[in-house]
Formats: structure tokens, C-alpha cells, sequence
């Protein structure tokens, strides 16, 4: 079958441009930003003796997935609540651009919604001048959101949901479709599936979920970029997604649960049932994941059981990873991102991400083994 390839980019990746950094409105010192000894990964200054508590200034610089935005913005606010002469950027320009400036040392932290691979923990260490690791702060499901007026309560099985992001069902009155929702009424309306036009770890995770629960419909590579020979329309990062679904029916596509607002989303096929997203059906699919095999000490990453069948677990979910390293030479960047890092992992911060982004609070174990391992970087 002959498939069209219709691509256009919705708005341009901002690649560590100024105007990108999502900037809380707390202020900071007036003098930080002009000392005379300042590194590319964060502005130095003195009095940054520990973690929180008022005693730490200057400003520190991360970049990363636009997933975490409104968490991150959250985060920020309330640290710099805690430590009013600290002021935190963070650049929302996606998963790779977020790595990419982490493994060449531009900014102090990443957010990344896949953990670094073996080139980029090589490339990280030599940055840092020490190991880098991935902690895993943000639980997120990814949703899928539709535009199709008059359906409502759209349940898509997941071999379903693939052949529609792989260009094989290209109709919502597909046998397929009307299979999965036997009390719909389904239009002859055409899809047209939306996907990242940039590297994005919404994509790896979106993609890891097909190629675990569909592999007999989705063959292809488990990549944080779309295939390049399947039809659909690219929006750059998280916005250009939703806004591409918003203006146009027939459109799907996926998201940061987060992000999706008053678009309508899918409920996934999981065992017998179709599963909703929600923080707590994420939050199931990361409890009953195991750890990823080979990675180094304190560097947390998760398999997720993505072809789970238990009841109420939503499996496409992504867990995104805050990136740092193991030691920074520069003890004021490095008390910086002890403490940052440190109100992320804490019951506070946790709950300031639930609330701005619904996501689900990691477990207090969790919580625990990640504060062991921001303890324990060095600084100076």
C-alpha cells in the first residue's frame, strides 16, 4: 500500500536560546550573575555551604524534556522559596537537546525522559570529570490525546494504537477501531497521527510501549526519533504535539499527560480492561518494574513492564531522569545542585510536581535511595 508522507514542523526548536529558559519569578541577587568566576554549567558565587535552609546563591542552569516543564517550574518556585539569592533556568527544549548540553558541559543538570546511553555516560564523564547518573524524579503517563467530535471515551487495544501510528488503519471507522469501541459511532473521518519532530524521550517511551505490547504490529527501532518513512504531521516538543491535535479533527497523538488539557484521550487496552491514565495507574507500572541490568552504582534506572496485563496499571508511561554528575569541581555549582536536586527528591517537591502536573510521587523508598545518592556527590 502506497502511503503518503505529509510532515510539517510546527514551530522551531529553541536550542539553548535565553528566551527558552523557563525562569521562576522569584528573585535573586542582583551581583550573582556578574561574578568574575563563573563556569558554563552555572554561575559561582560565595555562601553556597549546603543544601537549602536560605545558605546557598548563585544560579544554576539545567535543560532537558519539555515533559517536566510544569513540574520543573513548580520545583523552582519552591526552592527558590527556600533560598531567595538562588535563581534556577531550565530550558524545556526536549529529552536530547537536554542531554546534549549536559554531555558537553553547558548546563549543570538534565531532565531527560530516557536515561543516558552507554556513548552519552561516556561523553558525561568526561564532562563532569567523573560519572554521571540518572535519577528518577517525575512519574508521568503519556496520554493520548484525540480530536474527534462525538466520540467520546475512545478505547484502543495496543496493536490497534500502533497500526494507527504505523499508517496501516487510516480511517476511525476501521474494523479494527469499531472492534474496540462496539458502542461508538465512528466516523469515515481520515487519522492523521501526530508525532515529535525532535529527539524526545516522549517518543522512546511511546515507541518502547508499541514495540513491547504490539511487536507484531510496531517493527520498528525503540528510538527517541520517529521513524522517518511513516505518515503523520511533526510537532516540534510537547506543545507543537498538542497544538497540532487541537487544530485539526481526526488528528491522535501523544504526550505528556500533563500537557494534554481539555483534549479528549484514549483509554489503552491492558489484559481484559482499557485503563485511563492516571498518577496512580503510572505509579502501578513503576512498582512492579524492575531495575535496568549493567548500569553503575547509584545510577537508577527503570525497566518498565510495559506489556503489563494487571489490572488498573497504565503502561505508557515514561519516568523521566534527572542527570547529574557524581562530582563537580566547582563546589558553589555543586552545593547548588545538591540542593535543587535534594528538594526534587523530597516529600515537598514531590507533591509541588503532583499537584502542578499530576504526576505520581515516587515511593518513599525510592525517595530515600535517591537522596543517599544526592548526598553523596562531591563537590570541590
Amino acid at each position: 500500500m502506497n502511503l503518503s508522507i505529509v510532515r510539517r514542523t510546527l514551530a522551531p526548536v529553541a536550542v539553548a536560546s535565553a528566551a527558552a529558559l523557563v525562569l521562576a519569578a522569584c528573585g535573586s541577587d542582583p551581583d550573582t550573575g556578574n561574578s568574575s568566576n563563573e563556569s558554563p554549567d552555572g554561575d559561582n558565587s560565595e555562601g553556597s555551604d549546603g543544601a537549602g535552609g536560605g545558605d546557598l546563591s548563585g544560579t544554576l542552569n539545567g535543560a532537558g524534556a519539555s515533559s517536566q516543564e510544569s513540574a520543573v517550574q513548580a520545583w523552582i518556585a519552591g526552592f527558590q522559596g527556600q533560598n531567595p539569592d538562588v535563581t534556577v533556568n531550565y530550558a524545556p527544549e526536549g529529552s536530547g537537546a537536554g542531554r546534549e548540553q549536559f554531555t558537553s558541559g553547558a548546563v549543570a543538570f538534565a531532565g531527560s525522559d530516557a536515561a543516558l546511553d552507554e556513548e552519552e555516560l561516556a561523553a558525561a564523564e568526561t564532562a563532569c570529570g567523573a560519572p554521571a547518573v540518572d535519577l528518577p524524579l517525575f512519574i508521568d503517563p503519556i496520554a493520548v490525546p484525540y480530536n474527534l467530535p462525538g466520540v467520546d471515551n475512545l478505547q484502543l487495544g495496543p496493536v490497534t494504537l500502533a497500526n494507527i501510528f504505523n499508517g496501516t488503519i487510516t480511517t476511525w471507522n476501521d474494523p479494527a477501531i469499531v472492534a474496540d469501541n462496539p458502542d461508538a459511532t465512528l466516523p469515515d473521518t481520515t487519522i492523521t497521527p501526530v508525532h515529535r519532530s525532535d529527539e524526545s524521550g516522549t517518543t522512546e517511551n511511546f515507541v518502547e510501549y508499541l514495540a513491547a505490547a504490539a511487536a507484531e504490529a510496531w517493527t520498528y527501532e525503540v528510538s527517541g526519533e520517529w521513524p522517518a518513512d511513516l505518515p503523520g504531521e511533526a510537532g516540534a516538543q510537547t506543545p507543537g504535539v498538542i497544538a497540532a491535535v487541537q487544530a485539526a479533527e481526526g488528528t491522535i497523538g501523544y504526550a505528556s499527560a500533563a500537557a494534554v488539557g481539555d483534549l479528549q484521550t484514549a483509554a489503552i487496552g491492558v489484559g481484559t480492561e482499557f485503563v485511563e491514565y492516571s498518577a496512580e495507574a503510572a505509579a502501578a507500572v513503576v512498582d512492579a518494574s524492575p531495575r535496568a541490568e549493567g548500569r553503575a552504582e547509584n545510577d537508577i534506572v527503570l525497566e518498565l513492564a510495559r506489556d503489563t496485563t494487571e489490572s488498573g496499571a497504565y503502561p505508557i508511561v515514561l519516568v523521566s531522569y534527572t542527570v547529574v554528575c557524581t562530582s563537580y569541581a566547582d563546589p558553589a555549582v555543586g552545593d547548588l545542585v545538591k540542593g535543587y536536586v535534594g528538594y526534587v527528591a523530597s516529600d515537598e517537591g514531590q507533591q509541588a510536581a503532583a499537584a502542578a502536573a499530576g504526576s505520581a510521587p515516587i515511593s518513599p523508598e525510592l525517595q530515600a535511595e535517591v537522596q543517599a545518592v544526592v548526598e553523596s556527590i562531591e563537590v570541590g
